[in-house]
């Protein structure tokens, strides 16, 4: 049941976490900015409104934004929320969980294609090209976790006081983990300086050019698994940037959302002192977080007994 309340917590906060950016934007932009509700007032407003759809999608069209919240909420059910149980969690589950998320952006794109728009092919194409690099450095955090521990399930590296271990096993390398997880946090979710959420010109987003189509509640669901898989990937870098859990549960919850709103504040001051990268410089900084997780993988099998 606590696992079971945890889950819904996050599901129901992440909307809010996301609005803790703009205004941290908005802040050092010498600005208000909306109110930290603003995203449950969007979502409640595309729910209402009807859905349009072109004569030239399919069912492929329709069904890309129920896959995408799928796949998200789904990968929540996997993350350890302030170090808890997870609710599902079996033996290899981190390797179907890095497949199931490919499954929610395989649909997303074949969506975009689906229109017969240049401009969401355009994105579709980027968007299948630029998480090939974040791939491969989950997978390398993966090899390098699995030797510490073992094990291939989500958990075993987030659940408890298994972040801590990881730490005492690895050292130092691991802050080159928690930078390339972090790098890729920002890849994966359309975030600065790989992509703008907030441009509106279609020859420089990726992925708001993919849902230019998508409208009401088919637009909802894109947003609110864009919310969900945000929150996923910010949970993994918080039980790795903070690894203490105290033996309360109340109190290891506090903590974990705590350090939870230091990991969103993060990515709201890196959109505003950075600027988005051309194009073809984005490879060039994801394949980074390569480099740093293969180094403190490489650092680390060189000092393990």
């Amino acid at each position: 049941m606590q696992s079971i309340g945890l889950l819904m917590l996050a599901m129901l906060l992440a909307p809010l976490y996301a609005a803790l950016i703009l205004k941290v934007k908005a802040f050092f932009g010498g600005k208000q900015g909306p109110p930290l509700l603003i995203h449950y007032f969007t979502l409640a407003k595309l729910f209402r409104k009807g859905s349009v759809y072109s004569t030239s999608t399919t069912w492929i069209f329709k069904l890309g934004p129920v896959v995408s919240l799928a796949t998200a909420a789904l990968a929540l059910m996997f993350l350890p929320v302030a170090g808890q149980p997870a609710l599902v969690s079996f033996k290899g589950d981190v390797i179907f969980l890095l497949y199931m998320l490919g499954l929610g952006r395989f649909f997303i794109i074949a969506a975009a294609l689906d229109t017969a728009s240049p401009f969401e092919g355009m994105g579709a194409a980027r968007e299948a090209y630029f998480p090939i690099f974040c791939e491969a450095t989950l997978f390398m955090t993966l090899v390098l976790f699995h030797l510490i521990t073992g094990e291939l399930r989500l958990e075993s590296y987030l659940a408890g006081g298994q972040p801590l271990a990881l730490w005492r096993a690895a050292g130092a390398p691991l802050i080159l983990v928690v930078i390339a997880l972090f790098i890729v946090l920002l890849a994966e979710n359309a975030r600065v300086p790989v992509d703008d959420p907030a441009t509106h010109l279609e020859l420089t987003m990726i992925h708001e050019v993919m849902v230019l189509d998508h409208s009401g509640p088919d637009f909802a669901l894109i947003e609110l698994g864009a919310f969900f898989k945000l929150f996923f990937y910010a949970g993994v870098v918080t039980r790795l940037f903070c690894p203490f859990a105290p033996d309360s549960a109340a109190l290891s919850a506090l903590f974990f959302f705590a350090a939870l709103t230091l990991v969103y504040v993060l990515v709201g001051l890196t959109e505003s002192f950075m600027a988005r990268y051309r194009m073809d410089k984005v490879p060039q900084f994801v394949l980074t977080s390569f480099a740093l997780a293969a180094f403190a993988t490489v650092i680390t099998l060189e000092f393990m007994p």
